[in-house]
C-alpha cells in the first residue's frame, strides 16, 4: 500500500511522535510511505530511510501558502497514494482542500485533541467535513466533543487511541542513574518531571503553584518542565514569584524521553485540556506513578493506574501529588507494575497501527477493538 501521511509540523510532540512511529512502522512491514510536513525543520523524523520525507516550506501569506500548495499537488500525484492520512487542524483542513484539484482514492482526518482553539477551527472542520472519507480523534470524549459542536456528523468520526512503542518505554535503572546523576540529584531526592510544550494547554502555572503548595518538606523534591515554547520567560518569572525557582528546571528540548521518565519518581500533567494524553501513558508504560489533571481522554488512559484532579484547580493538583509521593514502596511498585500492564493491553503501537489499517482499508475501525 503507498501511504501519504501529512502533519502541520514536526516538532516535539504527541501526535508528531505517533506519526514518526506510525511511519517507521508502514515502511518495515513493507508499505511505501511519504511523510509531508508543512513547515519548520524536522525535530522528529522517522527512523527508516525508506521514509520519503518531504517539508512544504510553506510560508505565513498568501502567495507561501499558494505556492506551498503547488508543491504538495505535484508531490501526491507523483506518488499516487493509495490512502492520505492527514494529521493536526492545518494540515486537516489544507489537505480537504487540496483534494478539490487533486484525486486522493481515500483520505482520513486525524485529530488530536478535544479544543482546536476557537470556533473558526470548528467551523473549518464542518465545512470541510464532506471532503474526507472518515475522520478519527484519539479519544472517545474527544469525537463526542467533536460531534457535539458540529465539526463532524455522528458517525463520521472514530476513536483510535495513540499507541506508543512499549519495548522503548520500559523502566531502565541504569537511565535512571545516569540522568539523576546529569541532574546532580542524590537518589533520595523527589524528582517530578513534567513534559510538554509551554503553552496555555499544558496549564504549568497551575503545576507551579502546585508545587509550592507542597512546601520544600524534610527533601525538597525537585520538579523538570521538558519542553519549549511561548511562555518559557513568563514561567520562569511564575516560578520566582512563587518561592520555587530553585525547585524547578527547564530542560527545554529533549530526545532522551524515555530517560527522563525512568529517572523520576512522578510524572504530572497539569493540562487544561487534552486529547489523549501521550506522555501520560509513556510514564506508564515506564512504571511511574502518575499524577493528571481529568481532561479529554486522560480518564480513559489512567483508569485505576494512578491519580486524578480536576483540571485548574492547585489544591486538588497538590493533595494528589502528596498522596502519589509519599505511596509506601509496596503499593508504589504495584502501581507502577498495573500502570505498564494498562498500557500494554490497551495502547501499544502494534495494536494502534493495525487500527489505522483498518481505516485505511476502508472498514470501521471499531470492528477492530
Amino acid at each position: 500500500m503507498r501511504i501519504a501521511l501529512v502533519i502541520t509540523s514536526l516538532g516535539v510532540g504527541g501526535a508528531e511522535r505517533l506519526v514518526t512511529d506510525l511511519a517507521d512502522r508502514y515502511a518495515a512491514d513493507g508499505h511505501q510511505v511519504l511523510l509531508v510536513r508543512f513547515h519548520g525543520e524536522a525535530e522528529l523524523r522517522p527512523c527508516d530511510p525508506r521514509v520519503r520525507l518531504e517539508n512544504l516550506d510553506m510560508r505565513r501569506s498568501p502567495l507561501g501558502v499558494l505556492a506551498a500548495m503547488c508543491r504538495f499537488r505535484r508531490f501526491i500525484r507523483a506518488f499516487r497514494p493509495d490512502v492520505v492520512n492527514s494529521h493536526l487542524v492545518h494540515a486537516n483542513i489544507l489537505t480537504r482542500l487540496l483534494r478539490l484539484v487533486t484525486s486522493m482514492p481515500w483520505l482520513v482526518s486525524s485529530a488530536h485533541n478535544t479544543n482546536e482553539e476557537g470556533r473558526g477551527r470548528m467551523w473549518a472542520y464542518r465545512l470541510t467535513d464532506r471532503l474526507a472519507d472518515i475522520s478519527t480523534n484519539v479519544s472517545d470524549e474527544a469525537v463526542a466533543v467533536f460531534e457535539q459542536q458540529g465539526a463532524v456528523k455522528p458517525g463520521r468520526m472514530l476513536a483510535i487511541h495513540n499507541g506508543i512503542d512499549t519495548g522503548a518505554f520500559a523502566f531502565d535503572p541504569v537511565a535512571r542513574a545516569h540522568v539523576r546523576s546529569e541532574l546532580g540529584l542524590e537518589e533520595s531526592t523527589p524528582l517530578l518531571l513534567a513534559m510538554g510544550r509551554l503553552w496555555e494547554q499544558k496549564d504549568y502555572p497551575n503545576l507551579l503553584h502546585a508545587l509550592a503548595g507542597l512546601g520544600a518538606g524534610p527533601v525538597p523534591p525537585t520538579l523538570v518542565i521538558v519542553g519549549d515554547g511561548p511562555l518559557r520567560d513568563e514561567l520562569g518569572a511564575r516560578a520566582d514569584s512563587l518561592g520555587v525557582a530553585d525547585r524547578v528546571r527547564f530542560l527545554g528540548v529533549r530526545h532522551d524521553v524515555p530517560a527522563l521518565m525512568s529517572a523520576c519518581d512522578l510524572f504530572v500533567l497539569s493540562s487544561a485540556w487534552e486529547g489523549f494524553g501521550l506522555v501520560v501513558a509513556e510514564a506508564m508504560a515506564c512504571e511511574r506513578p502518575v499524577v493528571a489533571t481529568d481532561c479529554g481522554g486522560v480518564r480513559e488512559v489512567v483508569g485505576g493506574a494512578g491519580f486524578l484532579a480536576p483540571p485548574r484547580d492547585a489544591q486538588a493538583l497538590t493533595e494528589a501529588m502528596k498522596r502519589a509521593l509519599y505511596l509506601p514502596d509496596e503499593q508504589r511498585q504495584r502501581l507502577g507494575t498495573a500502570a505498564r500492564d494498562r498500557v500494554v493491553a490497551r495502547y501499544s503501537l502494534d495494536a494502534m497501527a493495525e487500527k489505522y489499517l483498518a481505516v485505511y482499508r476502508g472498514t470501521d475501525g471499531r470492528d477492530e477493538e
